[in-house]
């Protein structure tokens, strides 16, 4: 019988790739999924440390992981990947007495999980590896895409701009770029496998440059990937506004399979928290940026990060957030209260001087605020009619489809009378008249014929 692994996941898109690699690595070394941890030969837990609740939550889980083997008497191969597991190292272990993580893997090392695996299985001695590799490929077909959508597609590794709250660097290593021949051949391979969607991933992932083709910055990336046969619509994250110049702007509005949708993360409204962040633009700067896009684009849709309680803000500092929030009208915002995180610029120079209950305060007001305009953005929306390309099913009381319009935003629609099996929807394209608005998505119906259509 077949030895079982389970990988759990927290954090960014970039994380879920790295669990969708080892899963490929996992099984060529002769594992098989399960979705039960008392199933399991190998757990992996990929983490995150960009957030301080990302890290409790990793030592929550392998809390209930240390019970489960009193209770059961099954022991098996733990493993601490990701974030935590480069920034921690043997500290982990220190940290949980020794008793329950077998292998500590960093973020460059993800192609020796299985023999680190293995070694972990035949000695009582942890096995740790966070040492630093360059080498950004990885073989062709290896990774177990988890969505039946939406591929992943790594272009960039590392980041080298060292913002003050970002412990990126120090996790993910100096900036390094892959292969324009290797993306190119993983998105052919993920659109040939029926996967509509290409999501391309980097830290500041507009900053690409191909290391083996000086002639393909990103914008010229964007237009070859357009030309991959089976690829419908194309998505990347996270760009910087300081890397988004003319031609990007000029590629998303003219590539026909790229999403009308960018992210654009800003941090802060003020100048001056800016400059202390060390995010190398302006609000105006921002602002001007803001302007560019929406002349050249009118119907993009924009969203954002937005950290409230840096160290130094002040009320007028957290005010140009929220007028800075009204000014651009994003469709949604990703938000967080500043924590400190180790090695960083901000833990190791700056005072973490604003208190947990006013750092509260401020996420609350902005996040309302936030819901007030994504439901205006919405309600415009109704009588509008939108593609939405389906990437989900609801099978709980009313039955429902679901997926994403090009701007990102997430509509709902009953699911076709009758329809005995709703996962072939997956994937299908649905022209949807809006109906209904909310803060958090969209309701409607399938346009005459649309339905008989899409499939």
């Amino acid at each position: 019988m077949a030895k079982k692994y389970l990988i759990e996941t927290f954090g960014c898109q970039m994380n879920f790739h790295d669990s969708e690699r080892m899963a490929g690595l996992l099984e060529q070394a002769g594992y098989e999924s399960t979705e039960e941890d008392i199933e399991a030969d190998v757990i992996v837990i990929n983490t995150c440390s960009v957030r301080e609740h990302a890290e409790e939550k990793l030592y929550t889980r392998l809390g209930e992981l240390r019970v489960l083997a009193e209770e059961t008497g099954r022991h098996p191969v733990v493993t601490v990947a990701g974030c935590v597991a480069q920034q921690e190292g043997d500290r982990l272990i220190k940290k949980t007495n020794g008793h329950i993580i077998d292998v500590v893997i960093g973020t460059q090392r993800q192609k020796m999980l299985p023999m680190l695996v293995e070694r972990a299985t035949h000695t009582s001695r942890a096995a740790i590896d966070i040492s630093p590799w360059d080498d950004v490929s990885f073989p062709l077909g290896m990774a177990r895409r988890g969505d039946p959508v939406k591929a992943y597609v790594t272009i960039v590794e590392g980041c080298n701009d060292h913002c003050a709250f970002c412990v990126v660097p120090h996790t993910r290593g100096h900036e390094r770029m892959r292969a324009r021949a290797d993306i190119l051949a993983d998105v052919e391979e993920a659109a040939a496998a029926g996967r509509p969607e290409i999501q391309l991933l980097g830290q500041i992932v507009n900053h690409y440059q191909a290391p083996d083709d000086p002639r393909c910055d990103f914008a010229q990336l964007l237009a070859e990937v357009n030309d991959v046969p089976g690829v419908q619509r194309i998505r990347f994250a996270s760009p910087h506004p300081r890397h988004t110049g003319r031609r990007l702007i000029e590629a998303i509005r003219d590539l026909p399979k790229v999403c009308k949708h960018l992210h654009l993360p800003v941090q802060s409204g003020s100048s001056r928290i800016l400059a202390a962040m060390r995010r190398r633009h302006t609000r105006e700067a921002y602002l001007d940026l803001v302007g560019q896009i929406r002349e050249a684009i009118p119907d993009v849709t924009l969203s954002t990060d937005m950290i409230v309680g840096f160290p130094g803000e002040t009320n007028d500092d957290f005010d140009q957030t929220l007028s800075l929030t009204e000014a651009v009208q994003y469709q949604s915002i990703f938000s967080f209260k500043y924590s400190v995180r180790p090695n960083t610029l901000a833990s190791l120079r700056m005072a973490d001087d604003v208190n947990a209950d006013e750092k509260t305060r401020r996420i609350m007001t902005l996040q309302a605020l936030q819901r007030r305009i994504q439901t205006r953005l919405h309600e415009r929306r109704i009588g509008a009619r939108v593609d939405v390309l389906v990437d989900s099913v609801n099978r709980r009381g009313t039955a429902e489809i679901s997926g994403r319009t090009d701007g990102n935003t997430v509509v709902s629609l009953p699911a076709p009378t009758g329809e005995p099996d709703l996962s072939r929807w997956i994937g299908r394209t649905v022209t949807v008249i809006i109906r209904r608005a909310g803060p958090h998505g969209l309701w409607g119906e399938a346009s005459t014929g649309a339905l008989e259509s899409a499939l």
